[in-house]
This record gives structure tokens, C-alpha cells and sequence, in this order.
């Protein structure tokens, strides 16, 4: 069985009740952009403003390296949602919206969601028990729209 197929079976394990199914279509790629924003308001050292580079792009890197080493459809999605996340972050500074400030608010009601979730799903959430998992999530979430396309992950 390849690695992703058993991370997405164990993850879908404590994902099986509609309404936690559905929070976590919302929370998961939710998250995701507000964790690169949280990590695009670091102040980074002056070399890295220099180049227009962020913390967020620096994580981003091994992150994608990941799914992409997971699945390349999955990698190829995650780059796209990586893609439209960048976008998202550069409205909210052109709509004068602090990022940081909107981000950990997000953030916050996301995770309590994702908990409200598990809690319907009476089942612990994946990370809790392997961290991998944080990043199996959106993986996850990907595999649905990829099958709806016909796309082998």
C-alpha cells in the first residue's frame, strides 16, 4: 500500500460524520492560508526583504516537497492552493486589512470549528496522535475534488 493511501485511510478514520466532513471542507483549507499569512507578517531579516521573500515562502518550500513526494496530483493541488493563498494574503494588504490581525482571528474560529467537528464526530483529531497529520489534512481534502475531476492521485 503506497504511503498516501494509508495516511488518508488512517486520517479518514476520525472523518466519517457529514457535519465534521463538511467543517473540515471549510477548516482545512482555511487554515492552511492562514498559517502561510501568520507566517508571511514574521518580519524577516533584511537579506530576505531584499528578494521580496517571506517566512511563509521559505516553509512553503518543504511543505510542497512533501506532497509532492506524497502524490504529484496532490502536490500539484497543494501548489495551486498555495498559489490562490499568496493571492489572498496580497488583497488583504491591498484592502489595507491587517494580515496577521485577520489571520490569527481565522485561524482561532477554525480550530475551535475543526474541534466542534471531532467533538460531533466523538473521535480525536489525527494529529493528536501523529503530527504528520496537520499535513495529511489538506491532502485529504484534495482527494475529494481530485476524484470528482477523475484524476488519479
Amino acid at each position: 500500500m503506497r504511503q498516501i493511501d494509508r495516511l488518508l485511510r488512517e486520517y479518514g478514520e476520525s472523518h466519517q460524520n457529514r457535519s465534521n466532513i463538511y467543517i473540515h471542507a471549510v477548516a482545512v483549507p482555511a487554515i492552511y492560508f492562514v498559517t502561510l499569512a501568520l507566517l508571511w507578517s514574521i518580519p524577516t531579516p533584511s537579506l530576505l526583504d531584499y528578494f521580496s521573500v517571506s517566512w511563509a515562502h521559505v516553509c512553503v518550500i518543504p511543505v510542497l516537497y512533501y506532497y509532492f513526494k506524497l502524490s504529484g496530483p496532490i502536490g500539484a493541488a497543494m501548489t495551486f492552493l498555495t498559489i490562490i493563498s499568496f493571492f489572498c494574503i496580497k488583497l488583504l494588504v491591498m484592502l489595507n486589512i491587517s494580515v496577521w490581525q485577520f489571520s490569527l482571528a481565522l485561524f482561532v474560529i477554525m480550530w475551535i470549528l475543526q474541534f466542534v467537528g471531532h467533538h460531533i464526530e466523538g473521535k480525536k483529531p489525527s494529529f493528536l496522535k501523529d503530527i504528520q497529520f496537520l499535513l495529511v489534512g489538506p491532502a485529504w481534502w484534495w482527494v475529494h475534488w481530485l476524484k470528482r475531476l477523475n484524476i488519479n492521485y
